[in-house]
């Protein structure tokens, strides 16, 4: 078996050379456990800090595709066999194993002959954090996050733990 070229790609190429390790990654180990294994759904649609999720119940794995553009051959040589090792582990092991156990640690290293690393070490930009200032009548600022903030503004109403009364957005701030 060929393993997929991973110079570095473009946008376009990128979807389509992830695709080719996921099933480079299935072949190594259908052949390894001599059985076939489904394949599963892909999306670049995550975000924050994880490079990359899978969840066995719906056969999905999900990707990070800021971390997959800024960190391309590492993320293919390391971070897609990883997802994929569990759920290979899942497929062959059953559901009640721990996510990074010996099962996870055994298709990581016997069949992909990669480290069973756990966290990757990808630099991640940190966003600035966004707070809703609420004041009550006792004049104290109340900072609510964004999902807060927009509760109240789908009719949800906080109060004061000390005066009792409904909170007033006064203004937004942002920080790091």
């Amino acid at each position: 078996m060929h393993q997929p070229s991973t110079n570095l790609l473009n946008t376009d190429q990128l979807f389509t050379q992830l695709q080719a390790v996921i099933e480079y990654c299935y072949q190594k180990a259908e052949y390894f456990f001599k059985c076939s294994f489904e394949r599963p759904q892909v999306q670049l649609n995550l975000k924050g800090y994880n490079a990359g999720t899978a969840t066995p119940q719906k056969n999905l794995l999900r990707f990070n595709k800021q971390l997959l553009l800024d960190n391309q051959q590492h993320f293919l040589k390391q971070t897609v066999p990883h997802e994929v090792a569990h759920l290979i582990a899942y497929q062959i092991f059953g559901l009640k194993i721990k996510p990074h156990g010996k099962e996870w640690q055994l298709i990581m290293q016997k069949v992909y002959q990669l480290p069973a690393e756990r966290c990757h070490h990808y630099e991640v930009a940190k966003k600035l954090k966004r707070y809703f200032i609420y004041q009550c009548p006792c004049n104290q600022q109340h900072p609510l996050t964004i999902r807060r903030h927009n509760a109240i503004q789908q009719g949800a109403r906080y109060i004061c733990r000390s005066c009792k009364q409904t909170l007033i957005y006064t203004h937004k701030i942002n920080y790091q």
